[in-house]
């Protein structure tokens, strides 16, 4: 007999059932903590990838960004040359129209002077010169 009057084994048992007990306590307790810890694990991984993914945003922004400024700086650039060509194309209409003009003049003035031969000749060119502003102006506006 023990101690406390009870049977040596009836001690022993005690102890096993209170060790057991405990041990259930802190493998509950255990548990418990484990779960706990996943679970902020998990909100700080979810807190990482919600910054990692506001970072890929701000990072596809960016090159969109660029890749629009790369494209209205060559539709500027382009409407520039539009202009330019538009701008020759009118002027070389004017003065189409004004060589043509000056040679039927000249045509004119050698009608005139009955020498049909070279009024013939400056008629000619004064065609060429009207079929070329026609060419300018229709490059004009297109």
């Amino acid at each position: 007999m023990g101690a406390s009057g009870a049977p040596p084994s009836v001690h022993i048992k005690r102890e096993w059932t209170r060790d057991r007990k405990t041990r259930l306590k802190q493998s509950i307790f255990a548990r418990v903590t484990q779960l706990a810890e996943a679970h902020i694990n998990a909100l700080l991984d979810s807190a990482e990838d919600q910054q990692k993914m506001l970072d890929q945003m701000v990072l596809d922004y960016s090159a969109n960004i660029r890749e629009a400024e790369a494209a209205v700086a060559q539709t500027i650039g382009n409407v520039r040359m539009g202009e330019e060509d538009y701008r020759r194309a009118v002027n070389g209409a004017h003065s189409w129209g004004d060589k043509a003009i000056a040679a039927s003049r000249k045509a004119d003035e050698f009608r005139s002077a009955r020498n049909s031969v070279d009024a013939d000749k400056v008629d000619a060119f004064a065609r060429l010169a009207l079929q070329r502003q026609m060419t300018s102006e229709s490059t004009a506006k297109a």
